[in-house]
């Protein structure tokens, strides 16, 4: 929380950059803004109102404020391990509250007078990026390079370069109300939001907007070839589908690395997956021992896709309590020994600043190519991807376990969190949401 209000002052020293955004930003909690509200119309919202506190609220319904703006009825949202950052306070620039929430689907309720290629009732799936579709990266199908939808300079001081915009995601990454209500304001239209076909439901289109292009991002941008041995340290849903993207690469082998049930719930989804439980070591085991023990040498290639925030020893613990660093290098510093000499690591978790005691010997004197993914330009994989959930060659619904209504879906934070209740993925309906799709988790609430 320290780091956030730090961010806060340096943004108001270095002052709000909308010189490249040509589109209205930082609206993401329209209750603050009266001008840009629809006081007639309200909604519930899941907002952050500080660490470890998010709330359903009532708050108004977003209305056009720009040409390509199209106002989307959501009707499937869902809770990302990126979220729960949030939640903990560690993303930079959230403010009390902000609409939460960058996954989710709906139906075109109102188009700007410059959106060109959608209709009013059509199914969509919305991009968890805010691009342009004009800029010299967009076009070149790299959307979360996009470089006219984030005003933030504390971006820019801290990454080097302003990235894009996301949904639900602080004023850090643009100030974008997420999808996690019953409305969302979509900037873009016809860039940022996909038709769905009737025969793809909810349950499966809804993983459109990140999970798929990013596991399949990270295994296309690392770079996974027949024949290779994988490790993935992370068995969330984006570990889980960049399993099954390598073995569509052809890989022959997947190791699959965490420290609780999901390594068996993957394993029952993939019977090839390999998997370690880390916890269930023998004392004084490390991860990268037992990779060596069961691929002499290393593995051709690591994904981490488990994100920095995590600390596994005291030293880390300690450092990241008193904000000596924002994130660990354990799990990076694992990947890295783990893998063969002039092999690869690619990078798709969440790492948002500094780290501390990072191995940067290995990944020089073993010829590492040490990947940082980035985040997945959506956009790049979409229409791919779309085409393999209609033929059937994958579906996304084996990360699925839950379904709740999104009047609960505060309190499932707290079991996403926790990793209770079985909890792999939540699919979050939404008065307008759709019969269940067959096959696909009944509606439940989360335990008390």
């Amino acid at each position: 929380m320290a780091t956030n209000i730090a961010a806060k002052l340096t943004e108001m020293t270095l002052g709000h950059d909308t010189e490249n955004t040509d589109i209205t930003a930082d609206v993401s909690s329209p209750g603050k803004k009266p001008e840009w509200d629809n006081p007639k119309e309200k909604m519930k919202a899941l907002a952050w109102m500080g660490k470890n506190d998010v709330r359903v609220v009532e708050t108004s319904k977003p209305r056009i404020l720009n040409d390509q703006d199209v106002i989307l009825r959501v009707t499937g949202t869902t809770i990302c391990g990126s979220d729960i950052h949030l939640f903990h306070g560690m993303i930079v620039q959230t403010e009390k509250g902000d609409i939460l929430g960058h996954e989710f689907c709906g139906v075109v309720e109102q188009v700007g007078p410059g959106v060109r290629n959608l209709e009013i009732g059509q199914r969509v799936v919305s991009s968890f990026v805010v691009s342009c579709g004009t800029c010299r990266f967009c076009k070149q199908d790299l959307c979360t390079a996009c470089e006219n939808t984030n005003s933030s300079t504390v971006h820019e001081q801290v990454l080097g370069e302003r990235m894009a915009g996301l949904f639900g995601y602080s004023h850090f990454s643009g100030g974008y109300a997420g999808g996690q209500a019953e409305y969302t304001r979509v900037p873009y239209g016809d860039q940022n939001l996909l038709p769905l076909p009737d025969s793809v439901p909810d349950e499966k289109g809804l993983f459109l907007s990140d999970v798929l292009p990013t596991s399949y991002h990270a295994v296309q941008d690392t770079g996974i070839y027949p024949g290779d041995t994988v490790a993935i340290w992370g068995l969330g849903p984006i570990g889980i589908m960049a399993a099954v993207f390598a073995f569509r690469n052809c890989a022959s082998r997947v190791i699959g690395i965490d420290n609780n049930w999901r390594t068996e719930y993957a394993k029952r989804k993939i019977p090839s997956l390999e998997v370690i439980n880390y916890t269930e070591l023998p004392r004084g085991q490390t991860v990268t021992a037992e990779i060596h023990r069961l691929v002499p040498g290393g593995v051709d290639a690591s994904i981490e896709a488990a994100g920095g925030e995590y600390a596994k020893g005291w030293a880390h613990y300690v450092e990241m309590a008193l904000g000596a660093e924002q994130d660990t290098s354990e799990i990076l510093n694992e990947c890295i020994t783990a893998t063969r000499k002039f092999g690869r690591v690619g990078i798709i978790g969440d790492y948002v600043g500094f780290t501390n005691h990072f191995n940067i010997g290995a990944v020089m004197e073993r010829g590492i190519r040490f990947i940082g993914n980035g985040q997945a330009p959506v956009q790049k994989y979409w229409k791919e991807l779309l085409q393999m959930i209609e033929t059937g060659e994958i579906d996304p619904t084996i990360i699925l376990t839950n379904r709740i209504k999104i009047d609960d879906i505060a309190k499932a934070y707290f079991k996403h969190d926790k990793k209770e209740d079985g909890v792999v993925k939540y699919f979050v309906e939404t008065r307008f949401s759709s019969p269940r799709a067959v096959r696909t988790p009944e509606l439940t609430a989360p335990a008390a």
